[in-house]
């Protein structure tokens, strides 16, 4: 047991190590292209991402920003980063995908550079999109057409790119090219100057449709059987329509990426169908503390000023048992809450989706199966929770809607308990629904310091 535990605790020093590293030097942009690298059926992943680039806008300086590297890979579903989708044709030759993506584009958030001041917000949006993939011995040809659904830009975009895969030992090497077309409305909203933004130094300026070449180098590394270490580096040539806005600073955008990935799945072995269903029933209320208290027990009241409670239902699946032959198997849950806000607010709901790993490999586990579980994912909230809001009001810190999602626990069966084998997969136990950004440094979770949290208590069953 002593040995499982050690393992996993440098697998998440590891990660945290490497976002660390990453926060200092490098950040911004899409994480997917990376991931897409060293995805495979069966691929179950967990680290970060780091990138950096130089700001197009005018006074804004190079940015950072640390993406959560969220990857699973089935026949069906995938999720590499900020994009996840479902495979509508997935052969050897053709692919076809329907997805939704973030749009990493837009102001940074912080103070605004004076060339900026008097503009409006330019935010980032969800584009909904379908691409097609041809593959052949001299590469893979892909067109994708994308949408804003987000009601942010309301533009569209239509992406052409070429790539060719190769490998050396352990390294694999993906150089890249793609042109886009832009319409109107995407381009407008991004780098436009509108009308009541008009100032000394700054006229009305529409781009109108214009068209982006970027070419790219992405590389994965096999530090070990189950660790990727990624890294890339890219360049945005600009139509001369964007590039002589009055608010862009460049005619081009230099990106640098560098990530650790821990792959937990098994590309050699499938997820299977016949694996059970979980069902989790919970019932919680806010708490003041933060969670490494709550986990270490130190902390555990729910005694707060606006007694707000959650009420939920998640759905999971086995999507790997006894991985490395530990006891520790994962499940991938989706759910929905409702946040009774004991009228502060509208009641609203929240749709987690997140893998989470069990840890049941105690000496008493003979006796009374007890699992330690830790999950992870994304929290989308209708509305953001009071008592968040109120947080980081307190603290003068933005919200989001979109965060990070945390779910550690701890329960034991219930037929175990009472001696009953058709209970015996039916387990009872506390634990703790927590949303937040990461340390305010990652765009895609709003640049978040700080969140919510809940303590709960369920009855989980298999199905």
């Amino acid at each position: 047991m002593a040995t499982h535990i050690a393992s996993l605790i440098r697998s998440i020093s590891f990660i945290t190590l490497a976002a660390t590293l990453s926060s200092s030097s490098l950040s911004y942009a899409n994480t997917q292209a990376l991931l897409d690298l060293i995805a495979e059926p069966g691929s179950i992943g967990l680290g970060v991402i780091g990138q950096a680039e130089h700001s197009l806008y005018k006074g804004e300086e190079t940015r950072h920003d640390i993406e959560p590297a969220y990857l699973y890979e089935n026949k069906h579903f995938f999720l590499h980063g900020s994009r996840l989708g479902l495979k509508l044709l997935d052969e050897p030759q053709h692919q076809i995908k329907l997805l939704l993506d973030h749009r990493f584009e837009g102001f940074a958030d912080g103070p605004i550079p004076p060339p900026l001041l008097g503009l409006h917000a330019r935010n980032g949006g969800t584009d909904l999109g379908l691409s097609y993939r041809y593959s052949n011995s001299w590469g893979q040809l892909e067109t994708a057409l994308l949408h804003d659904v987000s009601d942010t830009s309301k533009g569209s975009e239509v992406r052409l790119a070429y790539a060719n895969d190769w490998q050396s030992g352990r390294w694999h090497f993906r150089p890249s090219v793609s042109l886009s077309l832009r319409d109107a409305k995407l381009n407008n909203y991004y780098y436009g100057v509108q009308a009541d933004e008009v100032s000394a130094g700054r006229a009305h300026y529409m781009p109108g449709v214009a068209k982006q070449l970027s070419l790219n180098l992405h590389a994965a590394y096999d530090l070990t059987a189950r660790w990727r270490l990624l890294g890339g580096v890219g360049i945005n040539l600009l139509d001369k329509n964007i590039a002589d806005s009055p608010i862009v600073a460049s005619n081009r955008q230099t990106t640098v990426s560098l990530g650790a990935v821990y792959d937990f799945g098994d590309s050699q072995h499938k997820i299977e169908a016949a694996q059970p269903l979980h069902a989790k029933l919970l019932y919680g209320n806010a708490s003041d503390c933060n969670l490494l208290p709550v986990m270490t027990l130190r902390c555990t009241d729910t005694h707060t000023d606006s007694n707000t409670s959650i009420a939920g239902v998640h759905i999971g699946k086995t999507l790997i048992e006894k991985a490395n032959d530990w006891p520790l198997d994962f499940v991938g849950y989706i759910g929905v809450l409702q946040h009774a806000e004991n009228h502060y607010q509208s009641n609203s709901l929240q749709l987690d989706a997140y893998v989470k790993a069990f840890y049941y490999g105690f000496p008493w586990a003979e006796r009374i199966r007890t699992r330690l579980g830790f999950g992870m994912g994304l929290s989308l909230a209708q509305r953001v929770p009071y008592v968040e809001q109120q947080d980081q009001i307190r603290r003068n810190r933005n919200t989001s809607k979109l965060l990070n999602y945390l779910d550690p626990s701890i329960d034991i069966s219930v037929g175990d308990l009472i001696g009953s084998r058709r209970l015996k997969e039916t387990y009872f136990g506390f634990g703790a629904s927590h949303r937040s950004g990461i340390f305010g440094s990652s765009k895609l979770l709003g640049n978040v310091n700080g969140g919510s949290n809940y303590l709960y208590t369920y009855i989980e069953t298999a199905m």
